[in-house]
């Protein structure tokens, strides 16, 4: 059964940083592409970074410089460390891998200005 459980969110100000962790569990983690996404209110889910098994990342545009994915496979966990953080990163944060269709429940982020 596949687990994804998001931690790490909370209220910070504006240019502050946060670290999101995802602990994942049945799945072959060291071999799975991971990805994090985010859904703002009102607006669709979008992916903000994703991590293929061998450690290569790409990110979207809007957090390109701030964000920085990492994964620790003997863990099983996929990170994504915040800074400089922005209004417009408000939403709730999710881990996914390509491979199975599931969700976690998310961690929520909410950035003051």
């Amino acid at each position: 059964q596949v687990q994804l459980v998001e931690s790490g969110g909370g209220l910070v100000q504006a240019g502050g940083s946060l670290r999101l962790s995802c602990a994942a569990s049945g799945i072959i983690f060291s071999i799975s592409a991971m990805g994090w996404y985010r859904q703002a209110p009102g607006k669709q889910r979008e992916l903000v970074a994703a991590i293929t098994s061998s450690g290569g990342a790409n990110y979207a545009d809007s957090v390109k410089g701030r964000f920085t994915i990492s994964r620790d496979n003997a863990k099983n966990t996929v990170y994504l460390q915040m800074n400089s953080l922005k209004p417009e990163d408000t939403a709730v944060y999710y881990c996914k891998t390509p491979h199975y269709n599931f969700w976690g429940q998310g961690t929520k982020v909410t950035v003051s200005s």
